[in-house]
């Protein structure tokens, strides 16, 4: 089974265009930080541009943040990337002459939605500058082991 990174990889290059405004950010220098293809970068660059979430001009390697970090939630960054793809996924290649198979998705929906809801009301309250926080923490930690 597959599983999107979208949104942990749009939120790595977000990050590096927060922290080095001033630099070149190649697609292949985003692609070489996530370990991914530059094609798959652009794609999510795009997205983001067409989010309202970072600008760009294409030919030139100077993405920006549209907005302060402060100003951009974890939620507008999924709905960006992801559109309106659930967090959760139903299996619909069950049996159909299972009796739990026929009925077990449906069972089920209700909750996923459930979940889905409080997850987009969460994400509402994260913002990028909140991660960026993080990361320096994080950063801050990792330096002192290798110490």
């Amino acid at each position: 089974m597959k599983y999107s990174t979208k949104l942990s990889d749009a939120i790595h290059i977000l990050v590096l265009i927060a922290l080095n405004p001033l630099e070149n950010l190649t697609s292949a220098a985003f692609a070489n930080s996530i370990k991914t293809n530059p094609a798959f970068v652009r794609q999510i660059m795009g997205l983001l541009k067409k989010g309202g979430i970072i600008t760009s001009v294409p030919g030139h390697p100077t993405p920006a943040l549209a907005r302060e970090p402060e100003n951009i939630t974890l939620f507008s960054i999924y709905k960006a990337v992801e559109g309106d793809k659930p967090l959760l996924h139903l299996d619909t290649h069950t049996n159909p002459e299972c009796g739990v198979g026929v009925n077990i998705q449906y069972s089920i929906q209700q909750y996923y939605n459930f979940v889905q809801d409080a997850a987009e009301q969460k994400m509402k309250d994260i913002t990028l500058q909140d991660i960026i926080k993080n990361y320096y923490r994080y950063s801050a930690i990792t330096s002192q082991i290798r110490s």
